[in-house]
């Protein structure tokens, strides 16, 4: 009888995420799927053609500049990435293993700016980037994320899981903060911090609104707000080269997922097996 309760639970569970699965993974196939379709059979709703091709990517390649924003993107995200791992993990670092006045508090004080979304932020932001003449340049899309409040919080909280006796060990053999930080603290997170790499990069390469305000050409556009531009411009009507395109964009969001989760894994079972 019990037996038989957890095989139609299991049957009702694994249902269950079938079914989110598809709900999930329909639209994004057929985005895919759209994109070899020639724009003559999309303005029509047809769902299938006998005229399966890749020219819509090879339009999107030649005729748009889609490598570009790419490329915009690449160097925005990495950059980004890069400076949210250093910054957030000596923030961290300072809040768990350095003693000040005021630490909890000010520690308090950066946890409430997560409360503020990021539309409260712009004006200020704007004004601020605008006044540093730094509008439509790579430094207007990575300056304002150099660190992130989510970032802080998360490295904290790894970096007390660190046994106290390893930093008193530490201290014995006369390291220093710097060395104890390279050596000790961030091999040991190694895990919350590909998170964050992962995390901060997506961020990054899925922004709109903040580049659409600050952007006005294509050598500093990056690939979200390219998107809207193609559809603004000549190409408006060509649904099959702008399906191709942001099937193009999303190409890079998923080997990043793939690469994180299998360096995520590793360090699990690195972790199991120590």
């Amino acid at each position: 009888m019990i037996e038989a309760h957890s095989k139609r639970q299991k049957i009702l569970e694994y249902t269950v995420l079938l079914l989110l699965t598809a709900f999930i993974l329909i639209p994004f196939a057929l985005g895919f799927w759209t994109s070899f379709l020639p724009t003559a059979d999309i303005s029509k709703g047809a769902l299938w053609s006998s005229h399966l091709s890749f020219d819509n990517y090879v339009a999107a390649i030649t005729q748009t500049p889609i490598i570009r924003y790419l490329f915009n993107s690449l160097v925005i995200s990495l950059l980004t990435m890069l400076a949210q791992l250093l910054f957030c993990s000596m923030s961290a670092y300072a809040f768990v293993f350095l003693k000040f006045k005021g630490r909890d508090g000010l520690f308090y004080l950066v946890l409430a700016t997560m409360m503020l979304p990021f539309e409260a932020e712009v004006i200020p932001n704007f004004a601020t980037v605008r006044s540093l003449n730094l509008l439509n340049h790579y430094a207007v899309m990575v300056v304002p994320f150099l660190t992130s409040a989510f970032g802080i919080f998360m490295l904290r909280q790894a970096f007390l899981q660190i046994p106290a006796e390893v930093k008193e060990a530490a201290d014995v053999e006369g390291l220093s903060h710097w060395q104890f930080y390279g050596k000790v603290v961030l091999p040991y997170s190694r895990i919350s911090l590909l998170t964050l790499a992962a995390y901060s990069f997506l961020a990054s390469w899925n922004q709109y609104l903040w580049p659409m305000l600050t952007t006005f050409s294509d050598n500093f556009r990056p690939v979200q707000d390219g998107l809207r531009q193609l559809q603004s411009q000549e190409t408006f009507n060509n649904w099959g080269m702008i399906q191709a395109s942001a099937a193009i964009v999303v190409i890079p969001t998923l080997l990043v997922l793939f690469i994180g989760q299998h360096y995520f894994k590793s360090g699990l079972n690195e972790g199991a097996v120590k």
